[in-house]
Parts: C-alpha cells; sequence; structure tokens
C-alpha cells in the first residue's frame, strides 16, 4: 500500500508540475526538508539547503516570468520540455520499492506523460486567452497556474488518492464539455 501511495504522490506532484515547473519541486523539498517525506535515498539532497535556496529562487523567477506580456507565450515553448523532465524527476524521486528499471520507466511514462498532458492543456488555455483578450486575460491564467501547481503539490502530499479522484473528474468534465462544444459548433451552419 506504501508503494501505491508513493507512486500516486509522485504522478500528482508531476502533474503539477504542468501547471509550473518548480513549484512541485519546491514543496517537495520543504517537506523532506521538514522530515515529513522521504524520497528515494539518491534525492534527499532536494531537502537541502543549497536546493532550496534554488528552488525557492526559480520559483519565484519562473512565477514573475510568466506575468510578463510577451515572455509568457514564448516560456511555454521552453516549459513543456521543462515539466516533462521535472515531472519525471519528481516522480522517480518518490516511488521506492521498485527496481530501477520499472521505477524510471513509470516515471517517464507516467510522470513525463501527465506532466505533458497538463502543460500542454495549460498553453491551449493561454493561447485561448490571447485569441479572446489580446493577451489581457494572461495574468489571472498565470496566478490560477501557480496556485493550481501550489494545491496540487500539497494535495498529492497530504492526499493523494483525494488527488487521483479529483483528476478523473476534472478530466471526465473537460471532455464532456469538450463534446459538447464540438456538437455545437458542428451544428452552426459555416
Amino acid at each position: 500500500m506504501e508503494t501505491l501511495f508513493s507512486i500516486l504522490m509522485g504522478l500528482g506532484l508531476s502533474a503539477a508540475c504542468g501547471f509550473r515547473v518548480f513549484v512541485p519541486l519546491l514543496v517537495a523539498g520543504i517537506g523532506i526538508h521538514a522530515g515529513a517525506l522521504h524520497p528515494a535515498p539518491d534525492f534527499a539532497w532536494l531537502g537541502s539547503m543549497p536546493a532550496l535556496v534554488g528552488l525557492g529562487t526559480a520559483t519565484v523567477l519562473e512565477i514573475a516570468a510568466f506575468y510578463i506580456p510577451w515572455l509568457d507565450n514564448a516560456l511555454d515553448a521552453a516549459a513543456t520540455p521543462a515539466a516533462v523532465i521535472a515531472g519525471t524527476v519528481v516522480a522517480g524521486s518518490f516511488i521506492v520499492d521498485m527496481n530501477p528499471w520499472a521505477r524510471w520507466s513509470l516515471s517517464l511514462i507516467a510522470g513525463g506523460g501527465i506532466a505533458a498532458a497538463v502543460q500542454t492543456g495549460t498553453m491551449g488555455l493561454r493561447g485561448l486567452s490571447l485569441a479572446t483578450t489580446a493577451g489581457l486575460a494572461n495574468p489571472i491564467v498565470s496566478t490560477l497556474e501557480w496556485i493550481a501547481a501550489a494545491l496540487t503539490s500539497v494535495l498529492a502530499i497530504l492526499a493523494p488518492v483525494l488527488l487521483l479522484v479529483v483528476g478523473l473528474l476534472a478530466v471526465g468534465i473537460l471532455a464532456f464539455v469538450w463534446r459538447r462544444l464540438r456538437t455545437r459548433l458542428g451544428r452552426q451552419p459555416g
């Protein structure tokens, strides 16, 4: 059961990397530093003071950069591969009691994949904001993204099963809305 919770926590943190790359790493590092989280031994460094200072600085810079109008859309291009890497690393850091090949395969496929999916969704939302509001709503989108990253990170640590349920509900709702929009758009003369 502990292995399942560690997998769910790692995957939840990976999803948070899709919103903001450094927020989940910082949250996990704080948890490790406080002794509340126990990563795989080769990732204990995430809780070290130098790592926390670096992750804290990177988090502040990343959040601030997404409030700069032209830079936010440009950062999305760099954030996608960074989110996949961060999602893979953070998943692998908490998946324990598994042989290395299975651990890193699961981390890359599921952790990196979840981070990429969430990042792709945020890019789409930012693009929609740009197209419909000429970017005026992008600061709101940026705020929602870093809040989502922080909440997802905390939920992944405190209640990974709840986060899984919330995530599945969100995917179901998005699929329903998408189908309704496609149906409506298909009926309009055109």
